[in-house]
């Protein structure tokens, strides 16, 4: 997924242009009282803005980079310095645009890159110099806390220490209820540092939000989406209604499972447990398949164990999304892609292994970065992950402002798109799975698989940012944090603390999104998009069968018009480019339940007289 603090890098490496047939960095920040502003001068404005994005684009990114790659205290200085260079440049910039506010006759070219400035940034800047400087080193101290979390059993000794990775290792391949547990515990207790930190960012986060002209940094996030922030949030509730009894229906057949699996020790109220669900966060539940497999022994599809007997390679896996994205028609990634991305865990240092993508210097400078191993986790993430090196790739020939999503959900939704054409026919295809069998009951197995990632993660997906909103507009108090965070995680999830939680305790620390200031309803939107956007293509496949049987591996006429898309970037209003691949401008969810069909009918055989649902 996108790393969030490149959004605002690429409007944060601004300073302020004055307004001029030929702009430049000695001009006047602002005009005179008595200087009349004209409609031509927002487009010197902006042509000034995106210059000055150019210009500073690569030291920030590089900043940014080997603060993730490097993490010591002293990349965590440049980092937070570059970031408070870049805020205020951003700051100024914003500043500067009011002045075009009413001003008729500004081209829509220039109307628009003036409104992508103003909605850029996730973190939105105080105007007192000192708040500015505080907010961008808690932002660098969170992320470093994050990315060099341990769980210790022994803090003298670091042979006891356990990373992320090791630990949702645990979650991942152990069924042990206890086991599970500890390295739950283990992960969890790395975000009590991050409380007061992260309650102090928010204040500063909300008042660079008034500053800016939002109520709070919540409205802020929600501004970015070509609509009313209000209306988002009812969007995001109508588009949770259209899948609701899809998920309700997958976790009252997963909790029965697991109350098989654990008899005497699930709760009485309906929910789940999260240490049991093979994900640090319950938010992709696909470590139980084995579980909770309908049917055993049909479709043998492991790609896990594929890739361990042919040794993949993560270079090996990375040129395998790409095969992918060629075969549609899209370009060969850069060389200089494989020379500096980040594929494995360095053994000398920590880094940030969370995947990210990265655009170091809007022309091609692409990267990833993350500590690959090879199971199908990880396979499906990388070609997540060149979604948004295809995005860059495809936009990078747009002024900077416009080089971003249509919104940020198209950004994720993008690769993962792709993941739905990993199909057992394509990964036949490719060498990684026997030859499909073509049953009822192998369909089903392959749906199961599939909703454990996607379904499960909707809720959740959801639920993120309803607690960072409520934290902005003060609904969720700084003493109610985790009971409230738990709260969410109940209504929505239907998903309990397998342990009494304290305030003590700040569970939303353990999601990187949270200490790296990513919104997150992106996700929460691209997993909607995504089922419309393959819906569309496999009918410009020309496919005609049933949806989660179709792969555009190999289709031009399918590439094409995804390109086509990915080349707009953020250069019009989404509703737009939503029209011109599905022939709507609205979101809709319907493409999922089209896409689950076969699963959701028998979901609800198999609940049948069951007391489904959850307090909470």
């Amino acid at each position: 997924m996108k790393l969030a603090v490149l959004v605002p890098t690429v409007v944060g490496s601004l300073i302020l242009l004055g307004c001029g047939a030929q702009p430049t960095r000695t001009e006047t920040i602002a005009p005179a009282a008595t200087e009349a502003v004209h409609a031509a001068d927002a487009d010197a404005f902006v042509a000034g803005v995106n210059q000055e994005i150019r210009d500073h684009y690569v030291e920030d990114a590089a900043a940014q980079w080997v603060a993730a790659t490097y993490i010591t205290a002293d990349t965590g200085v440049l980092e937070a310095k570059s970031s408070e260079r870049s805020l205020i440049r951003l700051k100024n910039a914003i500043d500067a645009s009011h002045r075009f506010d009413g001003v008729s006759g500004i081209s829509a070219e220039s109307a628009r890159g003036i409104e992508m400035l103003k909605r850029q940034s996730a973190m939105p800047t105080p105007k007192d110099p000192a708040h500015l400087a505080e907010m961008a080193t808690l932002a660098s101290r969170l992320g470093a806390a994050y990315g060099s979390g341990k769980s210790c059993k022994d803090p003298a000794d670091p042979a006891t220490c356990r990373n992320l990775n090791q630990l949702s290792e645990v979650l991942a391949d152990s069924r042990d209820w206890n086991e599970d547990l500890e390295a739950w515990q283990g992960w969890h207790s790395v975000g009590r540092g991050m409380r007061a930190d992260y309650q102090r960012f928010a204040e500063l986060l909300n008042e660079g939000a008034r500053d800016t002209g939002y109520a709070d940094a919540g409205q802020a996030w929600r501004s970015g989406y070509d609509m009313d922030p209000a209306a988002l949030r009812a969007e995001t509730d109508r588009l949770w209604g259209q899948v609701k009894p899809l998920y309700s229906q997958l976790q009252c057949y997963v909790r029965g499972r697991l109350e098989e699996k654990y008899p005497g020790k699930m709760p009485k109220d309906g929910t789940i447990p999260a240490h049991v669900t093979g994900n640090m966060w319950a938010q992709d539940w696909s470590a139980l398949y084995p579980l909770v497999q309908p049917y055993p022994g049909i479709s043998g599809v492991d790609v896990t164990k594929a890739l361990k007997k042919q040794k993949y390679t993560p270079e090996k896996m990375v040129r395998s999304a790409e095969d992918f994205y060629r075969s549609l028609g899209m370009p060969a990634l850069p060389a200089s892609f494989f020379e500096r991305s980040q594929f494995v865990r360095p053994r000398d240092r920590d880094v940030v292994c969370h995947a990210s993508a990265w655009d170091t210097n809007l022309e091609g400078d692409v990267r990833i970065k993350m500590c690959i191993t090879p199971t199908e986790e990880d396979f499906r993430t990388i070609y997540h992950e060149l979604g948004h090196i295809y995005y860059y790739l495809a936009y990078n020939k747009l002024p900077p402002l416009f080089q971003t999503g249509a919104h940020d959900g198209f950004h994720e939704a993008i690769g993962d798109t792709v993941q739905l054409n990993l199909t057992p026919a394509y990964l036949h295809q490719i060498g990684l799975a026997g030859i499909p069998r073509d049953n009822e009951k192998a369909v089903i197995n392959a749906q199961m698989q599939l909703a454990l990632e996607k379904i499960a993660f909707l809720p959740f997906g959801k639920l993120i940012d309803e607690w960072r909103w409520g934290v902005f507009d003060g609904s969720i108090a700084a003493q109610n944090y985790n009971a409230a965070w738990w709260q969410l995680r109940q209504k929505y999830q239907g998903v309990s603390a397998p342990v009494a939680r304290t305030e003590e305790d700040f569970d939303p620390g353990a999601k990187y999104h949270v200490p790296a200031n990513t919104p997150y309803m992106r996700y929460f939107l691209a997993h909607i998009l995504q089922f419309q956007f393959q819906r569309s293509l496999c009918e410009a496949a020309g496919f005609n069968g049933p949806l989660h049987d179709c792969s555009v591996y190999g289709n031009k006429q399918a590439g094409e018009k995804f390109w086509a898309m990915l080349g707009k970037g953020g250069s019009q209003p989404w509703p737009q480019t939503l029209k011109e691949l599905t022939g709507s401008e609205q979101m809709d969810a319907s493409a999922i339940i089209d896409y689950f069909a076969p699963l959701y009918g028998w979901l609800e055989k198999q609940n049948a007289g069951k007391d489904c649902g959850w307090q909470g």
